[in-house]
């Protein structure tokens, strides 16, 4: 059904627009959230005597360069998932097949997205750094809430659309 297609070039392009304005306010507001950064790989807002702070990692130049992978992770997610969107809107009224196919771009930019916000904020920062720990520097409420609408469009991206009606 063509409202099944608009609804998914629809979901894709939101996702879009929300990792690019992150990325944007990232880059604008540099110092916000590289604070976040900062804290969470220093890990020194984890408990006292935390046997993992051995993991803390206290260069200043290790602190930007994760902070620019996770800028530029957050730019390519909303690229990739502006193209798809782009794409999936050129092919909204092509045989099933053809729309089928045009999906891989937006499924490219929505593994990122999971990439990022599950392995990077929920594995790396959450449980290698200790970031559950923290009360102040706990990003994993807002990650596991972005993985979560990933996961959810990306399942619903990749059922096969039929002919449309």
């Amino acid at each position: 059904m063509i409202i099944t297609r608009i609804t998914k070039i629809a979901m894709i392009a939101a996702l879009a627009a929300f990792a690019l304005i992150v990325a944007y306010d990232n880059i604008i507001d540099y110092s916000s959230n590289y604070e976040f950064v900062k804290h969470v790989l220093s890990m020194d807002t984890t408990f006292a005597g935390n046997a993992l702070r051995s993991r803390a990692i206290i260069d200043e130049t290790v602190w930007h360069a994760a902070y620019a992978l996770i800028i530029a992770a957050e730019a390519g997610t909303g690229l990739l998932l502006t193209f798809g969107a782009f794409v999936l809107l050129v092919r909204l009224n092509s045989p099933a097949a053809i729309f089928n196919r045009a999906k891989i771009f937006a499924v490219a930019g929505l593994a990122l997205g999971f990439g990022l916000w599950f392995f990077g904020f929920l594995v790396v920062a959450g449980e290698y750094f200790a970031m559950w720990q923290s009360k102040i520097w706990n990003g994993q409420e807002a990650a596991f809430r972005i993985v979560a609408v990933i996961l959810g469009v990306l399942i619903y991206l990749s059922m096969p659309d039929d002919e449309k009606a």
